[in-house]
């Protein structure tokens, strides 16, 4: 995935330092095998509670559109039914 996702009109609105913090993510992802990817994210989630980042449902949201928008129809479809499996399993919670 290259960069364009960062001139995103819709960024604009999200505190600089979680856009910085998503594109260095991006960066250390870039090349990663896919068998490691869902590592990658886990190791993101705890780097990110360190750091005392979060994201809101809403920009949890956009950051997902962006990133699927940009994503090739394969790769597109299998986060699709990811996002579908984890908005099931959250959805049970309550």
């Amino acid at each position: 995935m290259n960069d364009s996702w960062k001139q995103d009109p819709r960024l604009q609105s999200m505190n600089p330092e979680k856009i910085k913090f998503l594109a260095d993510f991006a960066e250390q992802l870039n090349g990663t095998p896919k068998d490691q990817v869902l590592a990658g994210f886990i190791a993101m989630s705890a780097e990110a509670s360190r750091k005392n980042i979060t994201f809101s449902n809403q920009e949890t949201n956009l950051i997902t559109d962006i990133l699927l928008s940009h994503m090739s129809a394969s790769d597109r479809n299998r986060a699709n039914m990811f996002r579908a499996f984890t908005q099931k399993m959250t959805s049970g919670r309550g």
